[in-house]
């Protein structure tokens, strides 16, 4: 190997870079890189009395300027900022925290992929209030656990210690590779779960020693009731899923596992309980098997449906709903699927929507009335408002992975920021599906009520549905407003 190559190899591990995420560079808190590579020791660590304010000698200002030349504006950013235009920061370089009169120019420290992410944050509409609790967590930023053999899988986890106000759900995103396990376990918690990609056979039993075995498959659900055993395996090609749970504080490795269960136990219980030799248990795992490598399942699922004379649970005690062979709900900009205890009974308190938003369109305004929402975004961007009562609102920006949580009561709307569809996910912990439409609200409330209170035009009034939109379409241009257009 020439000496070029093995310099580049050892460039490149010992000294890795970041690359550039867009951050600000230059003299910042008193320090002006790149500083200079020593070889000895100088300089103390403390100053002295003498810099204290009234001993040092004054500074110029105008050898420290905090000013921004020439910044960079995009469309929208000029317009009056209670119109809430959605920014497109990707041209600027680098964005500044302007919105028609608010704002000013920011000089750093920064990241400008942050600001480019969300945008809503760093310029806000003009109609945010208040203060307001963080409503967002993106997947990308929990920490990744590997499985516990090679090349087996992950986990990763949104709950309250990243996302202290979503007290009623947590979420994980789980990935297998090709016929690996999610071991055989149990939780404290109710488990609902969207396959992502790929498929698995799960398989488990209740109480009653009733069994259940089935495959599913990218867009279908499960659901496994606190305390009943199951498991999971990838076939050929790999599975990812995202699992629900109903307790914010879940944490999945508090879950309950058939490694540690055999570990914990002496081994003359287990052999009084099984009803075997001792020498039966000289190769139990020594720690958790977690995610891990296993022997691919048969493809006929019948040579693994073992029954009790309890026999199988089949009908409405089914633990899977093939969800992907559900026909969406159409309308103009977009579509929308319902699952919940209607046709999913096993699941008692999940009702979920699959939705997916157009580019300009947005999930209408509305709120839910008993139940918080657990928001998880699969693919396009998107940004919501939720409003608080009684004068506080903040907006929020999402892009795949992200993880929303709206607490109960709180209005809010979804729409799409970018150029292709919007996919994402509401879950509730409900009975029943359901939401209150504000268009549909106003359409059913007397005339003269609605004109006493909002002044709204007659012909506004006339044009409000009946029925509820559930998705808005709109102008694809999110700034047309800025120059004259509509916004629908």
């Amino acid at each position: 190997m020439s000496s070029s190559a093995n310099f580049s190899i050892f460039s490149s591990t010992i000294n890795p870079r970041i690359g550039d995420y867009g951050e600000n560079s230059g003299d910042v808190g008193g320090v002006n890189p790149p500083t200079p590579t020593v070889t000895s020791i100088s300089g103390s660590l403390r100053g002295d009395a003498s810099l204290l304010g009234g001993n040092a000698p004054l500074p110029n200002p105008e050898d420290h300027p905090a000013f921004v030349q020439d910044p960079q504006l995009v469309n929208g950013q000029e317009a009056d900022a209670k119109l809430g235009l959605y920014l497109d920061f990707n041209s600027a370089n680098p964005p500044q925290p302007i919105r028609g009169d608010n704002g000013a120019t920011d000089p750093g420290p920064r990241t400008f992929d942050y600001e480019k992410l969300n945008p809503d944050l760093y310029a806000p509409p003009g109609t945010d209030s208040g203060s307001f609790p963080s409503l967002m967590w993106n997947m990308g930023l929990s920490h990744n656990r590997p499985g516990s053999q090679k090349g087996a899988g992950w986990a990763r986890q949104q709950n309250t210690d990243v996302l202290p106000i979503a007290k009623a759900m947590a979420g994980v995103d789980m990935r297998l590779a090709p016929n690996a396990y999610r071991e055989l376990h149990w939780h404290t918690a109710g488990e609902w779960a969207l396959m992502l990609k790929g498929c698995v056979r799960v398989a488990a039993i209740n109480d009653e020693g009733q069994s259940f075995i089935d495959d599913v498959c990218a867009g279908d659900v499960w659901f496994f009731p606190p305390g009943d055993p199951h498991s999971i395996q990838a076939f050929d090609e790999g599975a990812e899923f995202l699992l629900v749970f109903d307790d914010g504080n879940f944490n999945e490795d508090g879950t309950f596992l058939v490694s540690e269960l055999f570990i914990r136990n002496p081994i003359e219980v287990l052999s009084k309980d099984l009803h075997a030799d001792v020498s039966a248990f000289d190769n139990l795992p020594t720690g958790q098997l977690y995610i891990f490598n296993g022997t691919p399942a048969p493809k006929n699922i019948s040579a693994q449906n073992i029954t009790s004379s309890a026999g199988a649970l089949t009908g409405n005690a089914s633990f899977t709903y093939h969800w992907s062979l559900q026909t969406p709900h159409t309308v103009p900009g977009g579509s929308v699927k319902i699952l919940d205890p209607l046709t999913f009974p096993v699941a008692p308190m999940f009702s979920a929507a699959l939705v997916t938003v157009q580019p300009g369109a947005m999930r209408e305004l509305h709120w839910h009335t008993t139940s918080p929402e657990w928001a998880f975004f699969l693919q396009g961007s998107g940004r919501l408002t939720a409003f608080s009562a009684p004068e506080a609102s903040r907006t929020f920006d999402f892009t795949a992975g992200g993880v929303g949580y709206i607490p109960t009561a709180f209005s809010h709307y979804v729409e799409n920021t970018g150029d292709e569809d919007l996919i994402f996910l509401e879950v509730l912990q409900a009975p029943k599906f359901s939401d209150i439409s504000v268009a549909q609200w106003l359409a059913l409330t007397p005339k003269q009520v609605v004109k006493d209170h909002l002044h709204l035009p007659d012909s506004v009034i006339d044009s409000l549905p009946l029925e509820k939109p559930i998705i808005r379409t709109g102008n694809r241009n999110l700034t047309a407003l800025a120059g004259g257009g509509k916004a629908f």
